[in-house]
């Protein structure tokens, strides 16, 4: 905990994300008012006018929305990274156990993906699929495998290097056993750290999809279509734009600073 608490980045964005995560949960079992409801002679007032934050051009609460917002991002976030960081691991982990031609064909794809920004990737998956969740999710996933790849393929090719894995191939024990018994966890903690990174990206990813109209379809809010309906109205109602677009910067802040904390904590350089 001593560790923990002197070190200000990992503590601030610990901080962060733990009140995130709260509002989120929170909105799935209370918010000030329905976030969906339309109260058109309310529509566009100012903070503590009607509302703790304002309101919208259809007159819906906004703190209601970035409340329901901030789950709809946060676990739409959580799902593609889940699933991006598992399939990326698991190739990953593989190919330094196999090497071989594999290696060379996983490693050309993952750069055939990387020149695809998630954006665009999602644009051509909402061609075939429509727009929707699913369809963000599977986009930014699609995006994540090959950085998880990459980053556990490098880790666990030093890791095989180590004594005590040749001492366990002398052994007899198969590439699999090894793999789960020294490669993994020894390889975690820079797992770990790069989830709470991507999650940021991702958040900020997600919010793109939503001003594109490729996100969640309505009435379900979320930040970037806030910000999108927010354009016609930057002159009238300003605070429309400025409340989703400072949660998005705040979220991405967050799980940036406690990536970058936890980084410096399992730096087994800076043990003392």
């Amino acid at each position: 905990m001593a560790r923990i608490l002197c070190r200000p980045v990992l503590v601030a964005g610990l901080v962060i994300t733990l009140a995130l995560v709260a509002i989120a949960l929170l909105s799935l079992v209370w918010t000030p008012a329905v976030p969906s409801k339309m109260q058109i002679l309310l529509k566009l007032k100012p903070p503590l006018a009607a509302g703790l934050l304002g309101t919208d051009h259809f007159g819906r609460d906004l703190t209601s929305m970035l409340m329901v917002g901030a789950w709809n991002s946060l676990s739409t976030a959580l799902v593609a990274v889940a699933l991006g960081a598992s399939i990326g691991t698991m190739v990953g982990v593989i190919l330094a156990a196999r090497r071989g031609w594999a290696e060379v064909i996983v490693m050309r794809i993952c750069d055939i993906i990387f020149a695809l920004p998630p954006i665009l990737s999602a644009m051509m998956l909402g061609a075939f699929l429509g727009a929707g969740r699913f369809t963000a999710i599977l986009a930014i996933a699609t995006f994540m495998v090959p950085v998880f790849a990459r980053l556990t393929f490098g880790a666990a090719l030093q890791i095989w290097t180590r004594d005590y894995v040749s001492a366990a191939v002398g052994m007899g024990r198969s590439g699999i056993a090894i793999t789960f018994t020294h490669i993994l966890p020894n390889i975690s903690n820079q797992i770990i750290v790069q989830v709470t990174i991507q999650l940021g990206l991702a958040i900020l990813t997600e919010a793109g999809l939503s001003f594109l109209g490729l996100g969640m379809p309505p009435p379900a809010p979320t930040w970037g279509r806030m910000l999108a309906d927010a354009q016609t109205y930057l002159g009238q109602a300003p605070w429309l734009a400025v409340l989703p677009g400072l949660a998005i910067a705040l979220a991405v802040l967050g799980f940036n600073m406690l990536g970058d904390g936890l980084r410096d904590l399992f730096d087994p350089r800076d043990r003392n």
